[in-house]
Protein backbone atom coordinates (compact mmCIF):
# COMPACT_ATOMS: atom_id res chain seq x y z
CA UNK A 1 0.00 0.00 0.00
CA UNK A 2 1.15 3.27 -1.09
CA UNK A 3 1.91 5.75 1.93
CA UNK A 4 2.32 9.15 -0.29
CA UNK A 5 0.28 11.62 0.96
CA UNK A 6 -2.65 13.06 -1.78
CA UNK A 7 -1.19 16.05 -4.02
CA UNK A 8 -3.19 19.26 -3.32
CA UNK A 9 -6.33 19.82 -6.19
CA UNK A 10 -6.06 21.83 -8.68
CA UNK A 11 -9.33 23.43 -7.60
CA UNK A 12 -7.40 24.42 -4.27
CA UNK A 13 -4.22 25.90 -6.07
CA UNK A 14 -6.48 27.97 -8.41
CA UNK A 15 -8.65 28.91 -5.23
CA UNK A 16 -11.88 28.02 -6.65
CA UNK A 17 -14.87 27.96 -3.91
CA UNK A 18 -15.07 24.40 -2.19
CA UNK A 19 -18.19 25.04 -0.36
CA UNK A 20 -21.16 22.68 -1.41
CA UNK A 21 -24.15 24.53 -2.91
CA UNK A 22 -27.75 24.76 -1.46
CA UNK A 23 -30.72 23.14 -3.39
CA UNK A 24 -32.85 25.92 -3.77
CA UNK A 25 -30.33 28.08 -5.13
CA UNK A 26 -28.72 25.69 -8.19
CA UNK A 27 -30.37 23.91 -10.74
CA UNK A 28 -30.78 20.03 -10.55
CA UNK A 29 -29.51 18.10 -14.18
CA UNK A 30 -31.05 14.27 -14.05
CA UNK A 31 -28.58 12.99 -17.00
CA UNK A 32 -29.58 9.81 -18.35
CA UNK A 33 -31.73 8.19 -16.45
CA UNK A 34 -32.48 5.69 -18.70
CA UNK A 35 -34.01 1.84 -18.79
CA UNK A 36 -30.89 1.33 -20.56
CA UNK A 37 -28.93 1.07 -17.65
CA UNK A 38 -30.73 -1.18 -15.84
CA UNK A 39 -30.36 -4.37 -17.99
CA UNK A 40 -29.12 -5.61 -20.71
CA UNK A 41 -25.54 -4.81 -21.82
CA UNK A 42 -25.04 -1.71 -20.69
CA UNK A 43 -26.67 -2.78 -16.94
CA UNK A 44 -24.38 -1.13 -14.57
CA UNK A 45 -23.57 -2.11 -11.01
CA UNK A 46 -25.09 -0.18 -8.48
CA UNK A 47 -27.63 1.40 -11.29
CA UNK A 48 -30.54 0.41 -8.77
CA UNK A 49 -29.34 2.01 -5.62
CA UNK A 50 -28.38 4.95 -7.46
CA UNK A 51 -32.10 5.64 -9.03
CA UNK A 52 -32.98 5.21 -5.57
CA UNK A 53 -30.80 7.87 -4.47
CA UNK A 54 -31.70 9.85 -7.39
CA UNK A 55 -35.59 9.27 -6.96
CA UNK A 56 -34.80 11.05 -3.43
CA UNK A 57 -32.67 13.88 -4.82
CA UNK A 58 -34.94 14.79 -6.86
CA UNK A 59 -37.89 14.75 -4.48
CA UNK A 60 -35.70 17.35 -2.17
CA UNK A 61 -35.18 19.61 -5.17
CA UNK A 62 -39.07 19.65 -6.14
CA UNK A 63 -39.79 20.52 -2.47
CA UNK A 64 -36.54 23.04 -2.90
CA UNK A 65 -38.42 24.62 -5.71
CA UNK A 66 -35.06 24.34 -7.54
CA UNK A 67 -35.36 24.00 -11.52
CA UNK A 68 -35.03 20.53 -12.64
CA UNK A 69 -33.43 19.65 -16.31
CA UNK A 70 -33.51 16.01 -17.52
CA UNK A 71 -30.93 15.10 -20.16
CA UNK A 72 -31.55 11.59 -22.42
CA UNK A 73 -29.13 9.96 -24.96
CA UNK A 74 -30.53 9.24 -28.56
CA UNK A 75 -28.39 6.55 -30.17
CA UNK A 76 -30.57 5.79 -32.12
CA UNK A 77 -33.52 2.97 -33.27
CA UNK A 78 -32.47 -0.71 -32.35
CA UNK A 79 -29.65 0.34 -29.53
CA UNK A 80 -30.12 0.63 -26.20
CA UNK A 81 -30.94 4.12 -26.51
CA UNK A 82 -33.53 4.40 -28.75
CA UNK A 83 -35.58 6.88 -26.87
CA UNK A 84 -38.53 6.04 -28.97
CA UNK A 85 -38.49 2.27 -27.21
CA UNK A 86 -39.03 1.16 -23.35
CA UNK A 87 -35.47 0.79 -23.38
CA UNK A 88 -34.32 4.05 -24.23
CA UNK A 89 -36.78 6.16 -21.89
CA UNK A 90 -35.99 7.79 -18.98
CA UNK A 91 -37.48 5.81 -15.75
CA UNK A 92 -40.35 5.79 -14.11
CA UNK A 93 -39.33 6.59 -11.00
CA UNK A 94 -37.27 9.93 -11.77
CA UNK A 95 -39.67 10.44 -15.20
CA UNK A 96 -40.02 14.80 -15.68
CA UNK A 97 -42.83 15.93 -14.14
CA UNK A 98 -44.93 18.89 -16.11
CA UNK A 99 -43.37 21.33 -17.23
CA UNK A 100 -39.68 20.01 -16.63
CA UNK A 101 -37.35 20.44 -19.95
CA UNK A 102 -35.97 16.99 -21.14
CA UNK A 103 -33.12 17.89 -23.15
CA UNK A 104 -31.75 15.40 -25.88
CA UNK A 105 -28.39 14.57 -26.60
CA UNK A 106 -25.89 12.61 -28.78
CA UNK A 107 -22.43 13.01 -27.47
CA UNK A 108 -21.11 12.49 -23.33
CA UNK A 109 -20.97 16.11 -22.39
CA UNK A 110 -24.63 16.92 -21.97
CA UNK A 111 -23.73 20.93 -23.28
CA UNK A 112 -22.06 20.04 -26.78
CA UNK A 113 -24.81 20.13 -29.91
CA UNK A 114 -27.72 20.75 -27.51
CA UNK A 115 -29.99 23.44 -26.14
CA UNK A 116 -28.81 22.78 -22.62
CA UNK A 117 -27.04 25.94 -21.92
CA UNK A 118 -30.04 27.85 -23.74
CA UNK A 119 -32.56 26.04 -21.18
CA UNK A 120 -30.41 26.89 -18.14
CA UNK A 121 -30.41 30.29 -19.17
CA UNK A 122 -34.66 30.92 -19.56
CA UNK A 123 -34.32 29.06 -15.80
CA UNK A 124 -31.75 31.93 -14.72
CA UNK A 125 -28.73 30.17 -14.92
CA UNK A 126 -25.69 31.13 -16.39
CA UNK A 127 -23.76 34.40 -17.04
CA UNK A 128 -25.64 36.66 -15.76
CA UNK A 129 -27.72 34.14 -12.89
CA UNK A 130 -26.92 31.43 -10.77
CA UNK A 131 -23.72 29.41 -11.34
CA UNK A 132 -24.65 26.16 -9.33
CA UNK A 133 -25.71 22.75 -10.94
CA UNK A 134 -26.24 19.77 -9.00
CA UNK A 135 -25.65 16.65 -11.21
CA UNK A 136 -26.83 12.92 -10.87
CA UNK A 137 -27.16 9.98 -13.23
CA UNK A 138 -25.28 7.87 -15.38
CA UNK A 139 -22.37 7.08 -16.70
CA UNK A 140 -20.12 8.39 -13.97
CA UNK A 141 -16.85 8.21 -15.68
CA UNK A 142 -18.75 9.14 -18.77
CA UNK A 143 -21.60 11.70 -19.52
CA UNK A 144 -21.27 12.96 -15.43
CA UNK A 145 -17.71 13.52 -16.13
CA UNK A 146 -17.93 15.27 -19.40
CA UNK A 147 -20.83 17.12 -18.66
CA UNK A 148 -19.29 18.54 -15.53
CA UNK A 149 -16.34 19.14 -17.51
CA UNK A 150 -18.54 21.04 -19.88
CA UNK A 151 -20.22 23.17 -16.96
CA UNK A 152 -16.70 23.74 -15.76
CA UNK A 153 -15.75 25.52 -18.94
CA UNK A 154 -18.88 27.60 -19.25
CA UNK A 155 -18.84 29.27 -15.83
CA UNK A 156 -20.76 27.12 -14.23
CA UNK A 157 -19.76 25.18 -10.71
CA UNK A 158 -21.09 21.98 -10.96
CA UNK A 159 -21.04 19.24 -8.02
CA UNK A 160 -22.15 15.43 -8.58
CA UNK A 161 -24.20 13.57 -6.37
CA UNK A 162 -21.99 10.76 -5.78
CA UNK A 163 -24.78 8.09 -4.20
CA UNK A 164 -27.04 8.85 -7.47
CA UNK A 165 -24.34 8.37 -10.00
CA UNK A 166 -23.22 4.62 -11.17
CA UNK A 167 -20.57 2.63 -13.99
CA UNK A 168 -19.64 -1.03 -14.75
CA UNK A 169 -16.32 -2.74 -15.26
CA UNK A 170 -14.13 -2.39 -17.88
CA UNK A 171 -11.48 -3.97 -19.53
CA UNK A 172 -8.31 -1.72 -18.91
CA UNK A 173 -5.55 -1.34 -21.65
CA UNK A 174 -3.47 -3.44 -20.36
CA UNK A 175 -5.95 -6.60 -20.34
CA UNK A 176 -6.99 -6.40 -16.98
CA UNK A 177 -10.17 -5.75 -15.50
CA UNK A 178 -10.84 -2.39 -13.98
CA UNK A 179 -14.00 -2.78 -11.38
CA UNK A 180 -16.89 -0.66 -11.57
CA UNK A 181 -16.10 1.03 -8.35
CA UNK A 182 -12.82 1.50 -8.71
CA UNK A 183 -13.52 3.37 -12.26
CA UNK A 184 -16.50 5.07 -10.10
CA UNK A 185 -13.97 6.16 -7.30
CA UNK A 186 -11.61 7.43 -10.42
CA UNK A 187 -13.88 9.30 -11.90
CA UNK A 188 -15.33 11.04 -9.05
CA UNK A 189 -11.80 11.96 -8.17
CA UNK A 190 -11.04 13.24 -11.54
CA UNK A 191 -13.76 15.34 -11.08
CA UNK A 192 -12.56 16.80 -7.40
CA UNK A 193 -9.61 17.77 -9.09
CA UNK A 194 -10.40 20.76 -10.89
CA UNK A 195 -13.91 20.37 -12.11
CA UNK A 196 -16.31 20.56 -9.51
CA UNK A 197 -17.35 19.49 -5.93
CA UNK A 198 -18.82 15.75 -5.18
CA UNK A 199 -20.83 14.68 -1.95
CA UNK A 200 -21.61 11.86 -1.28
CA UNK A 201 -25.62 11.67 -0.61
CA UNK A 202 -28.30 14.11 -1.73
CA UNK A 203 -29.09 14.86 2.21
CA UNK A 204 -25.66 16.13 1.95
CA UNK A 205 -27.38 19.07 0.15
CA UNK A 206 -28.99 21.64 2.30
CA UNK A 207 -32.01 22.85 0.49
Amino acid sequence: MSTNPASTTLRDVSGLDNRPPRLSESALIMIDFQNTYRTGVMSLEGAEEALTAAARLLERARAAGTPVVHVIHDGGENTPYDIRAHIGSISDEVAPADGEPVVVKQFPNAFHATGLEKTLGGLGFGPDGGKDLVLAGFMTHMCISFTAEGAFHRGYRPTVVAEATATRSLTAPDGTVLPAAALQAAALTTVTDVFGLVVPTADTLLA
